[in-house]
């Protein structure tokens, strides 16, 4: 009877036009208080395993590629925790407006070199040079989401270099 309701109210093609992204994002909604500790959790992990990483640093032999590890899953377990305010779709869409395409592009391009100048080429001052890169495109990054404040920034950076 209910798919004889929907079918009749006209619901039912509205159904069939949504695509995936849509269906996914409709499937996996949480509610408030969840999303809130969600965003905690995985913000909380990722802040403890940057410290971490920082503090693994003065290790020898094995510091850096610690420093390495822990401080790329930090930025990623930072970066997904937004993902539990405004959902994943809508997060993933964000990071692709064209005011955010290339520091989203030039943050996950750090990401992921830093790990394969850790590990696959195994230079370790290239991979600490990519981990310096990651600071500076998360944080490009993070302001994008503050309306006017990179221009600023620019404002600012321009007026020292006078």
């Amino acid at each position: 009877m209910d798919k004889l309701k929907s079918v009749l109210s006209g619901e039912e093609s509205r159904r069939e036009d949504r695509n995936i992204l849509e269906s996914v994002n409709e499937a996996s909604t949480l509610g408030w208080g969840t999303r809130i500790k969600g965003f905690i959790a995985c913000f909380v992990v990722g802040a403890a395993c940057t410290v971490l990483g920082v503090c693994m640093l003065f290790l020898p032999k094995v510091g850096l590629t610690l420093f390495i590890v822990f401080y790329t899953f930090g930025n990623i377990c930072a970066l997904c925790s937004t993902m539990f305010l405004m959902g994943p779709v809508k997060q993933l869409k964000r990071m692709c407006d064209k005011t955010r395409a290339l520091a989203t592009t030039l943050m996950l391009t750090c990401l992921v070199l830093t790990l394969c100048a850790a590990f696959w080429w195994k230079n370790f001052g290239l991979a600490l040079l990519f981990s310096i890169l990651q600071i500076l495109s998360f944080s490009w990054y993070s302001l994008s989401y503050i309306p006017c404040v990179r221009e600023a920034v620019l404002k600012v950076v321009a007026l020292c270099m006078k």
